[in-house]
């Protein structure tokens, strides 16, 4: 039998694992990784396959702590709070041999105007996993996920007529005032999250290249057992094969119109050949 517990003892039973985390921020790890994006690509299932790895620990609370983008007010004692404690990762190394990591994956990390500067002065050093996909199917999926939500109200076609006035002067408003949130950034950036080599570029000006690894989803989902050891190898985690690997957060809905697919896909192009050249290979939505 399956109960089900109340959203006000929920919040409750949060609000003092967090006031509890913050407490004991001294003894925790802080992370040596973080999935940074892109939305709706990929990281929540990538966030699982992780968490299956026996030298990693993640995040107590979310998958995603949006402290480098949206909470960054609350204070790295708050953040520190929210992941395991040193004890908990000498107890894997004495079972394992191999130092514990841990991490969290907040995908408005990757294209927050403030977020790449914050965790490069606070994380020095961390490494970076960026799940890419086709930026027309990220659009629409993004789309239908803001949409279940309830953080987007038009049709796709019409949200993307939207998409540049809903946005205008955005980046600048959260640069100057770094206590703004700007809901039509965080939620309505269909066009501009898929401009995948902007962010990718500003984030390699602020950590080095070496430090930034790129999962192209459509990879991780047809070959996942490979680029999984891939991501292990750029992380510094053993390989391992006990890793069950399954699609997380799919939505299901009406296939996008041909003559829309096209705009996309040729407004898109620009910045996929850029991509490629920053990649040194195509991505897999252009081969």
């Amino acid at each position: 039998m399956t109960t089900t517990v109340p959203e006000p003892v929920k919040r409750t039973v949060q609000w003092a694992a967090v006031r509890y985390g913050r407490a004991t921020s001294g003894g925790r790890l802080l992370p040596s990784f973080l999935v940074a994006g892109a939305q709706r690509s990929g990281t929540t299932s990538m966030y699982r396959a992780l968490a299956q790895h026996p030298n990693v620990l993640k995040a107590r609370l979310h998958k995603g702590v949006h402290y480098f983008d949206t909470a960054y007010g609350r204070g790295m004692a708050w953040y520190r709070g929210h992941f395991p404690t040193e004890r908990q990762a000498r107890a894997v190394e004495r079972a394992t041999g191999v130092p514990a990591q841990t991490f969290e994956s907040s995908p408005y990390y990757l294209c927050h105007p403030l977020a790449g500067e914050r965790i490069a002065r606070d994380l020095p050093g961390v490494r970076f996993l960026v799940l890419l996909r086709d930026p027309v199917e990220r659009a629409y999926s993004a789309h239908s996920h803001e949409l279940g939500r309830g953080f987007e109200s038009e049709p796709f076609e019409r949200a993307l007529e939207l998409e540049e006035s809903r946005l205008a002067g955005e980046d600048e408003r959260i640069r100057a005032d770094p206590g703004y949130t700007s809901h039509a950034h965080q939620h309505h950036a269909y066009v501009a999250r898929g401009q995948y080599v902007t962010y990718l570029r500003a984030l390699e000006k602020l950590v080095g290249r070496d430090r930034i690894h790129v999962v192209d989803s459509h990879e991780f989902f047809t070959e996942p057992a490979s680029t999984f050891a891939a991501t292990c190898d750029f992380l510094g985690l053993p390989r391992t094969g006990d890793i069950r690997f399954v699609r997380h957060n799919a939505r299901s809905r009406s296939p996008l119109p041909d003559v829309l697919r096209e705009r996309l896909e040729e407004l898109f192009r620009p910045w996929d050949a850029e991509l490629a050249d920053w990649l040194g290979r195509e991505p897999s939505w252009r081969r």
